[in-house]
Protein backbone atom coordinates (compact mmCIF):
# COMPACT_ATOMS: atom_id res chain seq x y z
CA UNK A 1 0.00 0.00 0.00
CA UNK A 2 1.49 3.03 -1.34
CA UNK A 3 0.45 6.60 -1.04
CA UNK A 4 -0.45 8.62 -4.06
CA UNK A 5 2.28 10.53 -6.24
CA UNK A 6 4.96 7.92 -4.77
CA UNK A 7 7.46 6.82 -7.32
CA UNK A 8 9.38 3.17 -6.91
CA UNK A 9 13.14 3.58 -6.64
CA UNK A 10 15.36 0.95 -7.52
CA UNK A 11 16.28 -0.66 -3.94
CA UNK A 12 11.86 -0.82 -3.41
CA UNK A 13 11.09 -2.54 -6.73
CA UNK A 14 14.10 -5.03 -6.13
CA UNK A 15 11.69 -5.71 -3.21
CA UNK A 16 8.64 -5.95 -4.62
CA UNK A 17 9.83 -8.44 -7.56
CA UNK A 18 10.55 -11.20 -5.14
CA UNK A 19 7.43 -12.59 -4.85
CA UNK A 20 8.14 -13.17 -8.64
CA UNK A 21 11.36 -15.27 -7.76
CA UNK A 22 9.88 -17.36 -5.19
CA UNK A 23 6.15 -18.39 -6.87
CA UNK A 24 5.59 -21.37 -8.87
CA UNK A 25 5.66 -19.70 -11.94
CA UNK A 26 8.92 -20.04 -13.34
CA UNK A 27 8.28 -17.88 -17.01
CA UNK A 28 8.15 -14.42 -16.87
CA UNK A 29 7.51 -11.88 -19.52
CA UNK A 30 8.76 -8.25 -19.44
CA UNK A 31 7.21 -5.76 -21.89
CA UNK A 32 8.97 -3.55 -22.46
CA UNK A 33 7.42 0.55 -24.69
CA UNK A 34 9.77 3.53 -25.89
CA UNK A 35 7.59 5.43 -23.25
CA UNK A 36 4.95 5.19 -21.19
CA UNK A 37 3.61 6.85 -17.96
CA UNK A 38 0.53 6.03 -15.37
CA UNK A 39 -1.20 9.32 -16.60
CA UNK A 40 -1.43 7.14 -19.90
CA UNK A 41 -4.22 4.93 -17.89
CA UNK A 42 -5.93 7.68 -17.59
CA UNK A 43 -6.18 9.69 -20.47
CA UNK A 44 -6.63 6.87 -22.58
CA UNK A 45 -9.21 5.34 -20.90
CA UNK A 46 -12.83 5.00 -21.63
CA UNK A 47 -13.51 8.39 -19.41
CA UNK A 48 -11.39 10.54 -21.19
CA UNK A 49 -12.01 8.86 -25.25
CA UNK A 50 -14.60 7.16 -27.10
CA UNK A 51 -12.55 3.94 -27.07
CA UNK A 52 -10.08 2.07 -24.03
CA UNK A 53 -7.21 1.03 -25.68
CA UNK A 54 -5.79 -1.15 -22.43
CA UNK A 55 -8.42 -3.94 -23.25
CA UNK A 56 -6.81 -6.70 -22.41
CA UNK A 57 -5.01 -4.75 -19.47
CA UNK A 58 -7.64 -3.15 -17.60
CA UNK A 59 -10.50 -5.65 -18.05
CA UNK A 60 -8.07 -7.89 -15.36
CA UNK A 61 -5.11 -6.40 -13.18
CA UNK A 62 -5.43 -2.21 -13.95
CA UNK A 63 -8.77 -1.68 -13.25
CA UNK A 64 -8.98 -2.90 -9.60
CA UNK A 65 -5.41 -1.11 -9.21
CA UNK A 66 -7.52 1.99 -10.42
CA UNK A 67 -10.22 1.68 -8.42
CA UNK A 68 -8.17 0.00 -4.71
CA UNK A 69 -5.61 3.01 -5.35
CA UNK A 70 -5.61 5.91 -2.64
CA UNK A 71 -6.16 8.81 -5.27
CA UNK A 72 -7.29 8.01 -9.01
CA UNK A 73 -5.36 11.00 -9.95
CA UNK A 74 -2.01 10.60 -9.39
CA UNK A 75 -0.89 7.06 -9.04
CA UNK A 76 1.87 5.06 -7.51
CA UNK A 77 5.36 4.91 -10.22
CA UNK A 78 8.56 3.24 -10.81
CA UNK A 79 11.58 5.95 -11.21
CA UNK A 80 13.54 5.63 -14.54
CA UNK A 81 16.99 4.91 -13.06
CA UNK A 82 14.93 1.72 -11.57
CA UNK A 83 13.66 0.59 -15.02
CA UNK A 84 17.38 1.37 -16.57
CA UNK A 85 18.73 -1.85 -14.58
CA UNK A 86 15.62 -3.93 -14.58
CA UNK A 87 16.87 -5.90 -17.45
CA UNK A 88 20.21 -6.58 -15.85
CA UNK A 89 18.49 -7.31 -12.59
CA UNK A 90 16.02 -9.96 -13.90
CA UNK A 91 18.97 -11.71 -15.80
CA UNK A 92 21.32 -11.67 -12.63
CA UNK A 93 18.14 -12.40 -10.47
CA UNK A 94 18.18 -16.30 -11.75
CA UNK A 95 19.73 -18.79 -14.34
CA UNK A 96 16.95 -17.52 -17.17
CA UNK A 97 16.79 -18.60 -20.68
CA UNK A 98 16.46 -15.08 -22.10
CA UNK A 99 14.49 -15.16 -25.47
CA UNK A 100 14.16 -11.88 -27.30
CA UNK A 101 10.79 -11.12 -29.21
CA UNK A 102 11.08 -7.95 -32.21
CA UNK A 103 9.13 -9.53 -34.65
CA UNK A 104 5.60 -9.24 -32.52
CA UNK A 105 5.11 -12.60 -33.86
CA UNK A 106 4.12 -14.83 -31.08
CA UNK A 107 2.53 -17.67 -32.90
CA UNK A 108 5.68 -19.39 -33.78
CA UNK A 109 7.15 -19.05 -30.04
CA UNK A 110 8.51 -21.97 -28.20
CA UNK A 111 8.51 -22.08 -24.55
CA UNK A 112 10.32 -24.94 -22.72
CA UNK A 113 8.84 -25.54 -19.26
CA UNK A 114 11.22 -27.08 -17.67
CA UNK A 115 13.74 -24.29 -17.24
CA UNK A 116 12.95 -20.83 -16.34
CA UNK A 117 12.22 -18.25 -19.25
CA UNK A 118 12.50 -14.55 -19.40
CA UNK A 119 10.84 -13.44 -22.50
CA UNK A 120 11.53 -9.86 -23.83
CA UNK A 121 8.84 -8.16 -26.06
CA UNK A 122 9.89 -4.76 -27.54
CA UNK A 123 6.54 -3.49 -27.99
CA UNK A 124 6.60 -1.30 -31.41
CA UNK A 125 7.21 2.76 -30.42
CA UNK A 126 4.47 4.84 -29.77
CA UNK A 127 5.67 7.93 -31.81
CA UNK A 128 4.95 7.24 -34.92
CA UNK A 129 7.84 7.31 -38.01
CA UNK A 130 5.39 7.65 -40.62
CA UNK A 131 2.55 9.83 -38.73
CA UNK A 132 -0.30 7.74 -39.85
CA UNK A 133 -1.20 6.04 -36.53
CA UNK A 134 -2.24 8.21 -33.49
CA UNK A 135 -1.00 7.25 -29.87
CA UNK A 136 -4.13 5.73 -28.80
CA UNK A 137 -4.03 3.55 -32.01
CA UNK A 138 -0.45 2.40 -30.88
CA UNK A 139 -1.44 1.65 -27.14
CA UNK A 140 -4.39 -0.87 -28.89
CA UNK A 141 -1.47 -2.39 -30.93
CA UNK A 142 0.86 -2.93 -28.08
CA UNK A 143 -2.28 -4.07 -26.03
CA UNK A 144 -3.55 -6.65 -28.76
CA UNK A 145 -0.27 -8.21 -28.77
CA UNK A 146 0.00 -8.31 -24.84
CA UNK A 147 -3.48 -10.37 -25.14
CA UNK A 148 -2.31 -12.59 -27.99
CA UNK A 149 1.12 -13.75 -26.24
CA UNK A 150 -0.86 -14.07 -22.67
CA UNK A 151 -3.67 -15.70 -24.51
CA UNK A 152 -1.70 -18.23 -26.08
CA UNK A 153 0.61 -19.07 -23.07
CA UNK A 154 -2.63 -19.31 -21.16
CA UNK A 155 -4.03 -21.94 -23.33
CA UNK A 156 -1.12 -24.05 -23.41
CA UNK A 157 -1.37 -24.36 -19.88
CA UNK A 158 1.83 -22.56 -19.00
CA UNK A 159 2.12 -20.28 -15.98
CA UNK A 160 4.03 -17.20 -15.86
CA UNK A 161 4.10 -13.77 -14.83
CA UNK A 162 3.96 -9.98 -17.11
CA UNK A 163 5.99 -7.07 -16.37
CA UNK A 164 4.95 -4.14 -18.13
CA UNK A 165 6.87 -1.11 -18.63
CA UNK A 166 9.10 1.47 -20.46
CA UNK A 167 12.42 2.80 -20.73
CA UNK A 168 11.31 5.90 -20.52
CA UNK A 169 8.20 8.33 -18.81
CA UNK A 170 5.90 9.86 -21.52
CA UNK A 171 5.40 12.51 -19.20
CA UNK A 172 8.05 14.56 -17.27
CA UNK A 173 6.27 16.24 -14.01
CA UNK A 174 8.52 18.51 -11.89
CA UNK A 175 9.77 17.11 -9.12
CA UNK A 176 9.51 18.83 -5.42
CA UNK A 177 13.46 18.00 -4.87
CA UNK A 178 14.58 20.38 -7.38
CA UNK A 179 11.96 23.21 -7.86
CA UNK A 180 14.10 25.68 -7.37
CA UNK A 181 16.43 25.29 -9.76
CA UNK A 182 16.87 26.74 -13.33
CA UNK A 183 14.59 24.85 -15.85
CA UNK A 184 18.01 24.17 -17.96
CA UNK A 185 19.64 22.17 -14.81
CA UNK A 186 16.04 20.33 -14.51
CA UNK A 187 16.08 19.32 -18.33
CA UNK A 188 19.48 17.98 -18.14
CA UNK A 189 19.35 16.03 -15.28
CA UNK A 190 16.31 14.55 -17.03
CA UNK A 191 18.04 13.90 -19.92
CA UNK A 192 20.54 11.81 -18.01
CA UNK A 193 17.73 9.87 -16.36
CA UNK A 194 16.43 8.71 -19.03
CA UNK A 195 19.52 7.00 -21.03
CA UNK A 196 19.43 3.42 -20.32
CA UNK A 197 22.16 2.05 -21.94
CA UNK A 198 25.93 2.68 -23.35
CA UNK A 199 26.36 3.65 -27.04
CA UNK A 200 27.69 1.51 -29.51
CA UNK A 201 31.32 1.81 -30.29
CA UNK A 202 33.51 0.84 -33.00
CA UNK A 203 36.87 0.25 -32.23
CA UNK A 204 40.41 -0.33 -34.41
CA UNK A 205 43.02 -0.94 -32.05
CA UNK A 206 42.60 0.70 -28.59
CA UNK A 207 40.82 4.12 -29.92
CA UNK A 208 37.31 4.24 -30.31
CA UNK A 209 36.62 5.88 -34.10
CA UNK A 210 32.83 5.70 -33.89
CA UNK A 211 29.85 6.44 -31.83
CA UNK A 212 26.54 5.51 -32.16
CA UNK A 213 23.33 6.23 -29.77
CA UNK A 214 19.24 6.08 -29.96
CA UNK A 215 16.67 5.64 -27.67
CA UNK A 216 14.68 3.96 -30.76
CA UNK A 217 16.12 2.73 -34.01
CA UNK A 218 12.90 1.24 -35.86
CA UNK A 219 12.70 0.55 -39.65
CA UNK A 220 9.06 -0.76 -41.49
CA UNK A 221 9.42 -2.68 -44.44
CA UNK A 222 7.00 -2.45 -47.27
CA UNK A 223 4.32 -0.16 -44.83
CA UNK A 224 3.65 -3.92 -43.03
CA UNK A 225 6.65 -5.24 -41.03
CA UNK A 226 7.46 -3.56 -38.18
CA UNK A 227 11.77 -3.89 -37.19
CA UNK A 228 12.90 -2.67 -34.26
CA UNK A 229 16.66 -2.98 -33.81
CA UNK A 230 17.16 -1.15 -30.62
CA UNK A 231 17.31 -3.84 -28.46
CA UNK A 232 19.81 -5.74 -30.17
CA UNK A 233 21.71 -3.07 -31.13
CA UNK A 234 22.18 -1.38 -27.95
CA UNK A 235 20.69 -3.60 -25.00
CA UNK A 236 21.75 -7.49 -25.82
CA UNK A 237 24.52 -6.13 -29.10
CA UNK A 238 23.52 -8.71 -30.94
CA UNK A 239 24.95 -7.00 -33.93
CA UNK A 240 27.91 -7.47 -35.91
CA UNK A 241 29.78 -4.39 -36.56
CA UNK A 242 33.36 -6.08 -37.93
CA UNK A 243 32.47 -4.75 -41.17
CA UNK A 244 33.30 -0.93 -40.01
CA UNK A 245 35.50 0.66 -41.34
CA UNK A 246 37.52 3.95 -40.19
CA UNK A 247 39.71 6.30 -41.51
CA UNK A 248 40.36 9.94 -41.21
CA UNK A 249 38.47 10.84 -44.49
CA UNK A 250 36.08 8.17 -44.90
CA UNK A 251 33.79 6.08 -42.41
CA UNK A 252 31.48 3.38 -42.03
CA UNK A 253 29.26 2.33 -39.57
CA UNK A 254 28.04 -1.36 -40.51
CA UNK A 255 24.94 -2.88 -38.69
CA UNK A 256 24.75 -6.51 -39.49
CA UNK A 257 21.65 -8.80 -38.03
CA UNK A 258 20.72 -12.28 -38.52
CA UNK A 259 17.02 -13.36 -38.92
CA UNK A 260 15.82 -9.65 -37.60
CA UNK A 261 12.03 -10.66 -38.09
CA UNK A 262 10.46 -13.89 -40.24
CA UNK A 263 11.00 -13.24 -43.76
CA UNK A 264 14.24 -11.70 -43.45
CA UNK A 265 17.21 -13.98 -43.01
CA UNK A 266 20.21 -10.79 -42.74
CA UNK A 267 19.61 -7.28 -42.82
CA UNK A 268 22.83 -4.73 -42.86
CA UNK A 269 22.52 -0.98 -42.34
CA UNK A 270 25.46 1.01 -43.38
CA UNK A 271 25.73 4.85 -42.50
CA UNK A 272 28.43 6.89 -44.61
CA UNK A 273 30.42 9.70 -42.82
CA UNK A 274 32.74 11.67 -44.63
CA UNK A 275 35.20 14.90 -43.10
CA UNK A 276 36.12 17.58 -45.40
CA UNK A 277 37.68 21.30 -44.95
CA UNK A 278 35.20 23.76 -45.67
CA UNK A 279 37.17 26.83 -46.74
CA UNK A 280 34.18 29.01 -45.67
CA UNK A 281 34.22 28.21 -41.84
CA UNK A 282 38.20 27.51 -42.05
CA UNK A 283 37.45 24.02 -40.50
CA UNK A 284 36.85 20.72 -40.75
CA UNK A 285 33.29 19.57 -40.72
CA UNK A 286 32.38 15.60 -40.74
CA UNK A 287 29.15 14.90 -42.86
CA UNK A 288 26.76 11.77 -43.12
CA UNK A 289 26.10 11.62 -46.25
CA UNK A 290 24.06 8.52 -46.46
CA UNK A 291 22.48 5.31 -45.09
CA UNK A 292 22.24 1.93 -47.17
CA UNK A 293 19.97 -1.39 -46.23
CA UNK A 294 20.71 -4.53 -47.61
CA UNK A 295 18.02 -7.03 -46.82
CA UNK A 296 19.34 -10.61 -47.71
CA UNK A 297 22.46 -9.78 -49.55
CA UNK A 298 20.48 -8.87 -52.78
CA UNK A 299 17.66 -5.99 -52.22
CA UNK A 300 20.06 -2.61 -51.91
CA UNK A 301 18.09 0.64 -50.72
CA UNK A 302 19.92 3.78 -50.84
CA UNK A 303 19.19 7.30 -49.05
CA UNK A 304 20.05 10.85 -49.38
CA UNK A 305 20.68 12.28 -46.40
CA UNK A 306 19.39 16.00 -45.71
CA UNK A 307 21.17 18.14 -42.31
CA UNK A 308 23.09 15.93 -40.71
CA UNK A 309 26.70 17.78 -40.25
CA UNK A 310 29.17 18.66 -37.46
CA UNK A 311 32.46 20.45 -36.55
CA UNK A 312 34.49 17.40 -37.03
CA UNK A 313 35.82 17.37 -32.87
CA UNK A 314 31.69 17.50 -32.38
CA UNK A 315 29.04 14.99 -32.31
CA UNK A 316 25.52 15.25 -34.25
CA UNK A 317 22.47 14.96 -32.46
CA UNK A 318 19.34 15.28 -33.36
CA UNK A 319 15.63 14.44 -31.70
CA UNK A 320 14.17 12.67 -34.60
CA UNK A 321 15.56 11.50 -38.03
CA UNK A 322 13.86 9.55 -40.56
CA UNK A 323 12.42 9.32 -43.59
CA UNK A 324 9.03 11.33 -42.71
CA UNK A 325 9.16 14.96 -43.92
CA UNK A 326 8.32 16.06 -40.58
CA UNK A 327 11.27 15.31 -39.10
CA UNK A 328 14.28 18.05 -39.08
CA UNK A 329 17.16 15.64 -40.11
CA UNK A 330 15.59 13.61 -43.16
CA UNK A 331 16.59 10.51 -44.78
CA UNK A 332 15.50 10.87 -48.89
CA UNK A 333 14.73 7.80 -50.63
CA UNK A 334 17.42 7.89 -53.51
CA UNK A 335 16.17 4.76 -55.91
CA UNK A 336 13.24 2.81 -55.90
CA UNK A 337 14.13 -0.11 -53.66
CA UNK A 338 14.28 3.10 -50.50
CA UNK A 339 10.48 3.69 -51.09
CA UNK A 340 9.70 0.36 -49.34
CA UNK A 341 10.99 1.55 -46.19
CA UNK A 342 10.89 3.49 -43.32
CA UNK A 343 13.16 4.54 -41.31
CA UNK A 344 12.44 6.04 -37.56
CA UNK A 345 15.90 7.02 -35.01
CA UNK A 346 14.29 8.94 -32.16
CA UNK A 347 17.56 10.76 -30.53
CA UNK A 348 20.28 10.04 -32.32
CA UNK A 349 24.00 10.73 -31.46
CA UNK A 350 26.46 9.73 -33.64
CA UNK A 351 30.35 10.83 -33.62
CA UNK A 352 32.41 9.15 -36.76
CA UNK A 353 35.65 11.14 -36.06
CA UNK A 354 37.57 12.60 -33.50
CA UNK A 355 36.28 10.73 -30.30
CA UNK A 356 37.95 11.02 -27.18
CA UNK A 357 37.52 8.45 -23.98
CA UNK A 358 35.02 6.43 -25.73
CA UNK A 359 32.68 9.42 -24.87
CA UNK A 360 30.92 11.86 -27.24
CA UNK A 361 32.41 15.09 -27.89
CA UNK A 362 30.15 18.00 -27.34
CA UNK A 363 26.99 18.14 -29.68
CA UNK A 364 25.94 19.77 -32.57
CA UNK A 365 22.38 19.66 -32.60
CA UNK A 366 20.25 19.75 -35.66
CA UNK A 367 18.00 22.35 -34.35
CA UNK A 368 18.70 25.56 -35.59
CA UNK A 369 18.75 28.83 -33.14
CA UNK A 370 15.93 30.21 -34.93
CA UNK A 371 12.69 28.12 -35.02
CA UNK A 372 9.71 28.40 -36.96
CA UNK A 373 7.98 29.61 -33.65
CA UNK A 374 10.97 32.66 -33.51
CA UNK A 375 10.93 33.74 -37.26
CA UNK A 376 7.02 34.07 -36.68
CA UNK A 377 7.51 36.62 -34.02
CA UNK A 378 10.21 38.08 -35.65
CA UNK A 379 8.27 38.62 -38.50
CA UNK A 380 4.93 39.70 -36.56
CA UNK A 381 6.89 42.22 -34.56
CA UNK A 382 8.54 43.94 -37.49
CA UNK A 383 5.07 44.48 -38.87
CA UNK A 384 3.47 45.60 -36.13
CA UNK A 385 6.70 47.91 -35.46
CA UNK A 386 6.17 49.21 -38.84
CA UNK A 387 2.65 50.30 -38.54
CA UNK A 388 3.15 51.42 -35.59
CA UNK A 389 6.06 53.70 -36.65
CA UNK A 390 3.97 54.76 -39.93
CA UNK A 391 1.27 55.79 -37.45
CA UNK A 392 3.48 58.15 -35.61
CA UNK A 393 4.84 59.76 -39.02
CA UNK A 394 1.37 60.70 -40.22
CA UNK A 395 0.52 62.08 -36.76
CA UNK A 396 3.62 64.20 -36.62
CA UNK A 397 2.41 65.26 -40.11
CA UNK A 398 -0.46 67.16 -38.53
CA UNK A 399 -0.10 71.14 -38.71
CA UNK A 400 -2.97 73.30 -36.61
CA UNK A 401 -4.83 76.33 -38.14
CA UNK A 402 -3.44 79.85 -37.60
CA UNK A 403 -6.00 81.35 -36.69
CA UNK A 404 -9.41 80.72 -35.18
CA UNK A 405 -13.22 82.01 -34.87
CA UNK A 406 -14.38 83.83 -31.88
CA UNK A 407 -17.71 83.14 -31.08
CA UNK A 408 -18.32 86.46 -29.05
CA UNK A 409 -17.02 88.76 -32.50
CA UNK A 410 -17.61 88.88 -36.20
CA UNK A 411 -17.10 85.98 -38.31
CA UNK A 412 -14.02 84.65 -39.36
CA UNK A 413 -13.01 85.69 -42.94
CA UNK A 414 -10.65 83.49 -44.61
CA UNK A 415 -10.05 84.73 -48.48
CA UNK A 416 -9.76 82.44 -50.95
CA UNK A 417 -6.04 82.97 -51.52
CA UNK A 418 -5.52 81.45 -48.05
Amino acid sequence: ALHEGHVVSAQELTVLLQPVFTQNSRNLILFLQDTLSTDDFMYHSESYSNKNPFQNLSMNLLQEILQSSPSTLVLPAVDCEAVRYLLRFLQESRDWKLTNITNLDVSQLEVNTSEPNLLVVQLQPLISGSGEISTQEAIAENDKIIGRLTMDLQERGIQFSVIYTAMRPSRISRRTDVVGKLRRQLMATEEEDSLSYPPLNVTTGNDTCILFYASNFSLKANNSVLIDLTNATFVTQEVDISSSACSDFNTTLSLKYTKPVNGISSLEIRFLMTQGFYSVSARNWSTLDSVEIVQDGEKFAKFNVSAISAPAEYSFHCQLVGTSNLYPARLIPSNNEAKNWEVFISRLQIQGFKSVNNQFSYASDCTGFFSPGIWMGLVTSIGLLWILAYGIHMIMQLTTNSRFDDPKGPSLSVPQTE
